[in-house]
């Protein structure tokens, strides 16, 4: 994953550090929270963020499979398990989706799945 035009960047309730940059055309905002923070706040305060046409990117050291079902209503995810053996998540707002999400939702629940 080639991140250009990377900047840091200040996302309201996270824990830990987002970027924000370009992959091709899409504008990428990328967080990791495979040594610290908390997946699930984190995780929403990025997709509370996220306009149609953009994508975030979640490195962890599993799917946080409770998410998901917090989110299915107005959000796609994809999930791939990098060589290092962390998860990465891509995560793209659903065509057409009403703005349905509580991301005030982040007790977790689910763990790793």
């Amino acid at each position: 994953m080639n991140l250009e035009n990377a900047t840091t960047i200040s996302i309201e309730n996270a824990t830990v550090e987002f970027t924000k940059g370009t992959i091709g055309s899409v504008v990428t905002y990328l967080f990791d929270t495979s040594k610290e923070g908390h997946p699930m706040v984190n995780a929403m305060a990025g997709l509370a963020v996220l306009k149609d046409d953009e994508q975030l990117i979640m490195i962890n050291h599993c799917a946080p499979s409770g998410l998901f079902p917090k989110i299915e209503d107005e959000f796609c995810h994809a999930e791939m398990e990098l060589p290092n053996g962390l998860t990465q998540i891509v995560f793209t707002r659903k065509a057409g989706a009403d703005n349905t999400t509580d991301f005030s939702a982040t007790s977790c629940g689910g763990g790793c799945g």
